[in-house]
């Protein structure tokens, strides 16, 4: 059965409201954020107990015929090697994905799409990502974000005109931001659009580089600088847009494929815009709101990166276990020694917590929640982390074999290297979530200042602390053999929140060129959220009679407890010796700057 049929199946079947908009039959949840919380001091149960289950019988069910369509499509068809080898995807292929339906996932069923929701789409990409990384960014680039500012922004004539089209692959979209000067500094594009003098077009001329299917796209969202007056000043300033522009509407090109280290199958290339008439009707979203636009899209976008590379972590550990229960060494099966258990278990546990979050993450926009970009960031950053770390630890395993072209690995090595860089490079993404975090807690202190002095809120943050309470337990049912983890989630918000607002009031507003600092916050926002996500998952899973989970999430649980308590003691402000480093370190760096490389003197004496 194809995916096509299996969805049609499903739109015929359900009586519930449409899977794409949750609003009409489940309940809208507050807009609140768990990753904002603990910023505050907070952990806030109802944004992650009980685990999201939102997939109905009906779902489930056309769900699973489309992973076993997918699945033949992806075993039988797909080559991942030749299509890395070839740096394409044969077009007899393409036409084999269109047949399939696999470019319009979230399209609604009333524009020929098959109507996935977030948690439906998040596990397809799983899918993907467990066979070939290169063919999902060629059909992510497309609908993920590519036209993705159609679903969310595009008004009912523009959707009924391009949404079609699109959800049926007769025609590529692609998302068009980077340019050569502004890369993670969205906000300092150059290219720009100016209305005609009959105010019927606008005038785009710019450059976009690193473009996903910017060579075969039909569709571009391009964001340009338009003259926009200010309503109360009368002041003209420049203000970014998003157009939908059409290859057809003339003076669009691109140059050729670049050569790149991974992902080699999904096109990439530069796109130029010279003198193009964009219709006004082809605004997407308002004039001016178009750096909004950019954010949300990557935002809502992000969401499928930690179940992708989910499917790609399985994979991975599974080949890592064959090795390790065949290949025999001094006597003895690798699976005997201690250290491959170790490191299998250390695998396990990263593909475990990124699993759990990403399905929380997507689970829970499915529930009606608005305010999930830290959380979206959060997964963004851990599952481009974590599959790298597995990916390494795989060729480890498997020694020399894993270093062969042949067996495989080394080509996944090279296409999960860009996922720490785009869609927000997770240095950029750590500096969001520590900055946003950051933000909340200067705001509380604002209303405490009015009525305490500075040792006062100091003293009542430690009070929450080391109190009875450090953060309120969760009135919702845990499972007994969780509670240890749970003491430590709580405990650690407690003393993060200590941390961060100790920085906060030493800092001010100069916090946010901190970058050590805010680093160490995101990287302690990161590992919290995790810890909550593994206990509700496995809470949640235990109350259904599987009770398996509990030793990963108790690990897990107490591994990032150590981890954090590094963290949060070199966040302290008494710890000299960690400011001492940090200074040094920028010395260094610095200095290595100036001197335009390495600059330590041989220790041969030599120039």
């Amino acid at each position: 059965m194809s995916i096509k049929s299996a969805s049609l199946i499903y739109n015929a079947t359900k009586t519930a409201s449409r899977a794409f908009f949750p609003n009409a039959s489940i309940r809208s949840m507050s807009a609140t954020s768990f990753a904002r919380g603990i910023f505050l001091g907070e952990l806030r149960e109802d944004e992650i107990l009980p685990y999201p289950d939102v997939l109905s019988s009906d779902q489930k069910e056309t769900l699973s015929m489309m992973i076993s369509a997918g699945k033949q499509f992806l075993e039988e068809v797909n080559d991942a090697a030749a299509n890395d080898a070839n740096e394409s995807i044969p077009d007899a292929q393409l036409q084999d994905m269109r047949d399939l339906g696999m470019y319009g996932a979230m399209v609604p069923g009333e524009y020929g799409g098959l109507e996935m929701n977030n948690t439906m789409y998040a596990n397809f990409g799983e899918l993907t990502g467990t066979y070939d990384l290169g063919l999902g960014i060629h059909t992510g680039a497309h609908q993920s974000i590519g036209y993705k500012g159609i679903l969310l922004y595009g008004t009912d004539e523009q959707k009924q005109k391009y949404l079609p089209p699109l959800a049926a692959g007769e025609i590529f979209a692609c998302f068009c931001l980077t340019e050569p000067s502004s890369g993670s500094d969205a906000s300092s594009i150059k290219s720009r659009a100016e209305l005609s003098d009959d105010g019927k077009h606008y005038v785009l001329n710019g450059s976009k580089i690193w473009i996903s299917n910017g060579g075969i796209a039909d569709i571009f969202t391009v964001f340009a600088q338009t003259p926009v007056k200010d309503q109360k000043s009368g002041e003209i300033k420049d203000k970014i847009t998003a157009f939908i522009v059409e290859r057809s509407f003339g003076g669009v090109s691109h140059g050729p494929p670049e050569k790149k280290m991974g992902i080699k199958c999904s096109n990439t290339a530069e796109v130029y815009f010279d003198n193009v008439k964009v219709p006004v009707e082809n605004v997407l979203g308002e004039v001016g709101q178009g750096f909004k636009v950019s954010m949300n899209i990557l935002n809502n976008g992000r969401f499928g990166m930690g179940a992708c590379l989910t499917g790609t972590m399985k994979m991975l550990i599974e080949k890592a276990t064959d090795h390790a229960n065949s290949r025999k060494q001094f006597v003895s099966k690798l699976r005997e020694y201690k250290s491959i258990q170790e490191k299998i278990a250390k695998m396990n546990l990263l593909c475990y917590a990124n699993e759990s979050m990403a399905y929380m993450l997507c689970g829970n926009m499915d529930k009606g929640v608005k305010e999930y970009q830290i959380e979206a960031a959060i997964s963004k950053i851990f599952a481009s982390q974590s599959a790298w770390e597995v990916c390494d630890e795989t060729i480890q395993i498997l020694g020399g074999a894993g270093f062969m072209k042949d067996v495989g690995i080394e080509r996944w090595m090279r296409d999960l290297r860009i996922f720490r860089i785009f869609e927000g490079t997770n240095d950029i993404l750590k500096l969001f979530i520590a900055l946003n975090g950051v933000q909340d807690v200067g705001n509380k202190l604002k209303k405490m200042q009015k009525e305490k002095s500075v040792g006062d809120m100091l003293g009542m943050v430690k009070a929450k602390m080391f109190g009875p309470n450090p953060a309120s337990s969760p009135s919702y049912s845990i499972h007994k053999d969780l509670s240890s983890s749970v003491d430590l989630l709580r405990e650690d918000i407690g003393k993060f929140n200590f941390a961060v607002t100790e920085r906060v009031m030493q800092h001010k507003k100069g916090i946010i060129e901190e970058q050590l600092v805010l680093n160490r916050i995101a990287e302690s926002a990161i590992l919290l959220q995790s810890m909550a996500a593994v206990i509700s998952r496995s809470t949640t899973a235990a109350e259904n009679g599987d009770t398996s989970q509990i030793p990963m999430a108790n690990a897990w649980c107490t591994d990032s407890h150590v981890k954090l308590t590094r963290y949060i003691d070199e966040l302290s402000l008494s710890n000299k010796l960690i400011s001492d480093r940090d200074s040094s370190l920028l010395g260094i760096g610095k200095e290595s700057l100036d001197k335009g490389g390495y600059f330590a003197k041989s220790p041969l004496g030599l120039q």
